[in-house]
């Protein structure tokens, strides 16, 4: 387990050092500002939507190693799927970072986001890692929006 968990933040901390897709994305259609005020994390994610498929996504933004990481892990991801692609795993990634510590959290379908399921431990943490999830949500349901973590 202690292996595992070692793998975990390596990961967090290699997408925390060397971020994919972080940039404004030029040819955006979408876009929409995160802020989690008690950490102070805060993005900007863009989308580039065609139809109901996302073709590109970036982001922009500061804050903590499992927020940046959550942003460069999130838009690797998306590329390429369906806005209902992303509204369902939104809900896995969501279950395995806000579910019940006593069970062993269900990270099937969700490939490297898989890395964040020790955040569960961490309630805190929790908004650091939800919050590009919150903020892309935000873009896809209308073009420019503002998504301030609540959870």
């Amino acid at each position: 387990m202690s292996d595992m968990r070692e793998l975990y933040q390596e990961v967090i901390l290699d997408h925390h050092k060397h971020p994919r897709n972080f940039g404004k994305l030029a040819a955006a259609n979408r876009h929409a500002e995160g802020f989690n005020p008690l950490c102070g994390d805060r993005v900007t994610v863009y989308a580039l939507v065609e139809g109901d498929t996302i073709r590109d996504l970036s982001f922009e933004g500061s804050g903590c190693a499992i927020c940046m990481a959550s942003c460069s892990l999130m838009t690797d991801e998306l590329k390429g799927h369906s806005i209902q692609d992303a509204e369902a795993l939104f809900g896995r990634f969501h279950e395995l970072v806000t579910g019940d510590t006593s069970s062993k959290p269900d990270s099937d379908g969700l490939g490297k986001l898989a890395v964040f399921e020790g955040v569960r431990e961490f309630p805190v943490r929790v908004k650091c890692a939800i919050l590009p999830w919150h903020a892309l949500r935000a873009a896809l349901k209308s073009v420019t929006g503002v998504a301030v973590t609540t959870e």
